[in-house]
């Protein structure tokens, strides 16, 4: 039962979309506060290269070798976010140039490919990768087992952080604060609330949580380094904060739909199903594009629509 079609395809959206939820959580926090990120790719890399290179030097146990590495990928996703920020909130560049240029700099052919071949992280597989956990025993329970008890780690954080980003956001008076200063800027600032704090704040968060994601690629998913690791998940995540709502909670939807997704060629090739990998491996940013034609209709925006000062650099009055 646990091997049918179904099961295993749902498995697998909830290990593939991880990373990306992760990802998109990050923009969801970031854009939130009025800055739009465009860089989340460059982010996922950074710390994708970074989390390889710790686990292959990292010394001490499995588990800390693991955890050590989660923390240097945060970090490394976290200093390229405060690139971003200080681009955008002190300099009050482009929003959508700068992610842009954070993406080529970090990117594929950038700063990640660099770090990669100075540090030789590509010569061997990570030493450390996440392994999945069979949770109370649980792993071999039909339907649920695979389902709920046989994942990594940071699956459960993330499921754990999605209910604190609610919660958060929407149950706290920094989450209203936050909300404030991506809706009005000008009003927050006039009600004692630093906006350059809290757009630097979850500029950086964002980040962060991208370094996790690009972690995850590179220890869990593919558990070494390649060049472009990610593929183009960072601007699927970009796609999930807007399919999202940006919520917490319809990110993680979208996260498992997209992973599905990104699964399927895998899932049915190791079926003998005989359709084109190409196809397959190009359904999830066709999704993306349907997706953002879907939320970008008129009654999408007018019900749950984008923070109002999004992509607008503050520009303080004089008192």
């Amino acid at each position: 039962m646990n091997n049918s079609l179904l099961i295993v395809i749902l498995a697998s959206a909830i290990f593939y979309g991880t990373p990306l939820l992760f990802a998109a959580l990050g923009g969801v926090f970031t854009e939130r506060s009025g800055v739009l990120n465009l860089g989340v790719e460059g982010m996922m890399l950074i710390g994708g290269v970074s989390a390889a290179w710790a686990s292959q030097h990292v010394g001490g146990s499995a588990w800390f070798t693991v955890f050590a590495s989660i923390l240097i990928a945060m970090f490394a996703g976290g200093l390229t976010a405060l690139l971003h920020a200080f681009l955008c909130v002190t300099l009050k560049a482009n929003q959508t140039v700068a992610g842009l240029s954070i993406t080529i700099f970090a990117g594929a052919l950038g700063l990640s490919s660099y770090f990669a071949n100075v540090w030789e992280v590509a010569s061997s597989p990570v030493s450390r990768p996440i392994r999945k956990l069979d949770v109370l025993g649980l792993a071999d329970t039909p339907i649920l087992g695979p389902l709920l008890f046989n994942h990594t780690i940071l699956t459960y954080v993330s499921w754990v952080l999605v209910a604190v980003s609610s919660f958060y956001l929407f149950r706290t008076k920094t989450g209203l604060q936050l909300r404030a200063v991506g809706e009005s800027p000008q009003t927050a600032d006039a009600m004692g609330i630093s906006v350059v704090k809290y757009r630097y704040f979850h500029t950086i968060l964002g980040g962060m949580l991208a370094g996790i994601g690009g972690a995850f690629y590179s220890l869990a998913i593919v558990s070494t380094w390649v060049d472009g690791l990610t593929k183009g998940a960072g601007w699927i995540a970009i796609a999930l904060v807007i399919f999202g709502f940006w919520r917490p909670d319809l990110t993680l939807v979208g996260a498992y739909l997209f992973g599905a997704l990104q699964s399927l060629g895998t899932t049915l090739k190791a079926r003998s199903f005989h359709i084109s990998g190409d196809l397959l491996d190009a359904l999830p940013f066709v999704m993306t594009i349907v997706v953002l034609v879907l939320v970008s209709s008129r009654f999408a925006h007018k019900r749950l629509g984008a923070p109002a000062a999004l992509g607008v650099p503050y520009e303080r009055e004089e008192r």
